[in-house]
């Protein structure tokens, strides 16, 4: 077990959610006697150009990049599972669609569709979240339709269908345990790229914006004074680090179990 990813995560979600109820400083207070301050007892990771908290800050703005990772990783794995298990187990035409579709997406690479969507409309956390959701399932989807044409072709799915069987009944009863270990990987692997993407694109000002706050916000807005205050980057950049490193590790986990419980059956 990756026991101290877990760890670090269930504290990042802690110190996100409920660290304002315990540290007492506004993420949104200006203060001009308090520009650009060093990490101390006053200010315990410094304060920004504006004289911004900066722990108070990576706290907040924790809340809407957690919220983004986790929600466009769902709902992009949900539209992965269902259209990869889809193609896989009635082939035919409603494959071949999801081959086109797959393909189209794959034209572009997934960043600049990125940008070239959130150009058009105007940035918050739920826009984002359908954004990197509409543009982050292709892989989960070609992994599931991989994995459900092996089921598909197993003698007990052909016996079922022989059975008539009802076929949404098939699929959640037959094929969604066995489909369950890919989901989670290609969800835990979901969330780690969404904090990145929607880091990438605040960092080059098309994400989040005022009075909203995420940890790529905060790490654009320390860019121009890295070399004068370097914990204004430092800590959000320490942050999603942590963040994506520990999702990794529990994502190899899954996956090896996966594998295991594969080479054993």
């Amino acid at each position: 077990m990756p026991k101290f990813s877990i760890v670090m995560l269930v504290f990042v979600f802690v110190f996100s959610f409920f660290g304002l109820y315990i540290y007492h400083q506004s993420p949104f207070l200006l203060s001009a006697n308090s520009i650009l301050l060093p990490p101390s007892l006053e200010h315990l990771l410094g304060t920004d150009r504006l004289g911004r908290d900066i722990l108070a800050r990576l706290m907040e703005g924790g809340k809407v990049s957690l919220l983004i990772g986790v929600g466009s990783a769902f709902i992009a794995s949900m539209i992965g599972l269902m259209l990869g298990s889809s193609a896989g187990y009635f082939r035919g035409n409603v494959d071949k669609g999801f081959i086109v579709l797959v393909d189209l997406f794959l034209t572009f690479p997934t960043f600049f569709l990125l940008l070239a969507l959130v150009s058009y409309v105007n940035a918050s956390a739920w826009v984002l979240i359908v954004i990197i959701s509409i543009t982050g399932w292709m892989t989960t989807a070609r992994l599931i339709r991989s994995e459900s044409f092996k089921i598909t072709s197993q003698p007990y799915i052909k016996i079922l269908g022989i059975a008539k069987i009802s076929k949404i009944k098939v699929l959640l009863k037959y094929y969604a345990p066995i489909l369950a270990p890919i989901y989670f990987v290609s969800f835990t692997f979901g969330v780690g790229g969404a904090i990145l993407a929607e880091s990438g694109l605040s960092f080059l000002g098309l994400g989040i914006v005022a009075p909203q706050i995420s940890w790529g916000t905060i790490l654009s807005g320390g860019k121009d004074v890295v070399q004068i205050a370097w914990w204004v980057s430092f800590f959000p950049g320490l942050m999603i680090f942590l963040v994506t490193f520990s999702l990794i590790n529990i994502s190899n986990y899954l996956q090896q179990l996966t594998n295991q419980k594969q080479i054993q059956g």
